[in-house]
């Protein structure tokens, strides 16, 4: 048997009963007792001391549990953070890449990327419609929840009102590895098609380095420039880098 075929997929009832009988298995086989006191286990811990008692790949088996109900889903939680570092990097991975790791199928990427979309949902709802000075830790955790793992350049704006509550945030452009397109042009008329007074530049560096190229800064004084001449302001520009972020104006680049 294949090292994929080994984690069989099957519908998943919406609650599984550690208490029920074993269940057979496509290969005939039935869930071992071990399995389900295990998974018991991590519940209770789950429940009662939240992620914070739990590493990565045992947060990663709980995810895991829903989508493969009847195999130990420990060595496929390993070899996921193997693959991507960490618990985060799992969730932001590409499907096709998700797809090389053996005992990953269509199952396991729909519930990674459904906790993952969940996440960013719940960030997002943190931030928008309220005042950006009031909640600036939590736009940055916005920020490295959607943006820190990725592998190529996303650049996006978050358009403020004349109070600086977050009215629109926006991906602008994709890029590659290391460079991202951006027209300033194009940042300042969404601006005042969204009859906003200020904007915050956030962009990502895959390398995990979040200090800024030449045409980063470029970049960000020919936006200053178009968005000054609009009578706009111009916040900041952050960076996010794996674990750090760079905030231009903190630096001294506007």
């Amino acid at each position: 048997m294949s090292q994929r075929n080994a984690f069989s997929e099957m519908p998943l009832p919406l609650f599984e009963s550690d208490e029920a009988p074993a269940v057979p298995v496509a290969d005939g086989g039935a869930l071992p007792s071990y399995i389900k006191d295990h998974r018991k286990r991590l519940r209770a811990r789950f429940l009662e001391g939240g992620a914070q008692a739990m590493p990565d790949y045992e947060l990663l088996e709980l995810v895991l549990f829903r989508a493969i109900p009847r195999r130990d889903v420990k060595p496929l939680a390993r070899a996921l953070l193997d693959q991507f570092g960490d618990f985060n990097g799992v969730l932001s991975a590409p499907p096709e890449r998700l797809s090389q790791v053996p005992g990953v199928a269509e199952a396991v990427i729909c519930e990674l990327k459904v906790i993952e979309a969940a996440a960013h949902r719940l960030s997002r709802a943190r931030v928008m419609q309220r005042q950006v000075i009031s909640s600036w830790d939590a736009l940055l955790d916005y920020c490295h929840t959607t943006m820190a793992h990725r592998e190529t350049e996303q650049f996006r704006v978050f358009y403020l009102d004349r109070k600086n509550v977050l009215i629109a945030d926006e991906e602008q452009a994709k890029g590659t590895v290391d460079h991202v397109p951006v027209y300033p042009r194009e940042v300042v008329k969404r601006a005042l098609h969204l009859n906003a007074s200020a904007l915050i530049l956030v962009h990502n560096h895959p390398s995990g380095d979040p200090t800024p190229s030449e045409a980063d800064i470029a970049m960000t004084a020919q936006v200053a420039t178009a968005a000054e001449a609009l009578g706009l302001a111009l916040h900041d520009h952050i960076i996010i880098g794996k674990s750090c972020e760079l905030s231009f104006r903190a630096e001294g680049y506007i």
